[in-house]
């Protein structure tokens, strides 16, 4: 009887064993800038291989998520909580195809059999952090608002609140992102811990800014191509980001 791709992650930071992929690099490693574009292309190679298969899954999960958003009070808290999970059965997925296998819509759901309950608590944990980042924001605004307030014009004051409310909002929330960003396929692909998946994550896209500033560019300009066409695109284009995650994380954490 052949295994179950989805049984059990395969690599432990405790041994940072290696597999078919390389070997395991608990705290990510620097990659050139260029790799950027490489997660992409990379990406697109996946998704070539079953499009049918990775257009379902986007629709399934898309649909999943507005069905269960319309729970009147708690939808959007459980749509942030099953986000990971399904984030992480996609991860599953990805890596069954590097092996050789094959990615299925059943593997949208993979994540609640691996590690299913810390993959939720990465989304409470990830939603709360957001939240705390916001308030944290509004405090500061109102601080300065009322500092603001006692020079200069309603319109200046206006623009600099605006300014400054941006400022913020992207230096508290920049590195909660990071943070987040490989901890599902860590947790779920390597079996790490919450806290140390959320390290790990952090210190490797800290470590690949300027690789994340070409993906970054390039995934900006290829989503307004993919919207052009009466958003047919994003048929395309959602599954690559997708799958993007796994290549990125892939190329940071093992060393080939």
């Amino acid at each position: 009887m052949a295994d179950n791709p989805y049984a059990a992650p395969r690599a432990h930071v405790a041994d940072a064993g290696s597999d078919v992929q390389g070997e395991f690099v608990a705290d990510g490693r620097a990659v050139p800038a260029g790799n950027g574009w490489t997660w992409i292309t990379e990406a697109f190679s996946l998704f070539r291989q079953q499009p049918v298969v990775w257009i379902l899954i986007v629709i399934v999960f898309l649909a999943i998520s507005v069905a269960v958003s319309a729970i009147p009070g708690i939808g959007k808290l459980v749509v942030q909580l099953l986000t990971p999970v399904f984030t992480g059965g996609i991860m599953l997925g990805c890596r069954a195809v590097d092996e050789g296998g094959e990615i299925g819509v059943g593997s949208l759901f993979a994540g609640f059999s691996v590690n299913g309950a810390r993959l939720a608590l990465l989304g409470l944990v990830s939603m709360a952090a957001v939240a705390v980042a916001l308030l944290v924001t509004g405090v500061m605004l109102g601080i300065g608002g009322a500092l603001l307030g006692f020079g200069g014009n309603a319109g200046s004051i206006a623009f600099t609140t605006s300014l400054l409310a941006m400022l913020i909002v992207l230096a508290l929330t920049l590195p909660i992102y990071m943070a987040v960003w490989f901890a599902p396929a860590l947790i779920a692909l390597n079996d790490l811990a919450l806290g140390t998946a959320l390290a790990a994550s952090f210190r490797g896209c800290l470590r690949n800014l300027v690789p994340f500033l070409v993906y970054g560019v390039v995934t900006f300009i290829f989503l307004v191509l993919a919207v052009i066409p009466l958003g047919l695109g994003l048929l395309v284009m959602i599954p690559v980001l997708f799958a993007s995650v796994y290549t990125a994380y892939r190329d940071i954490y093992y060393a080939r």
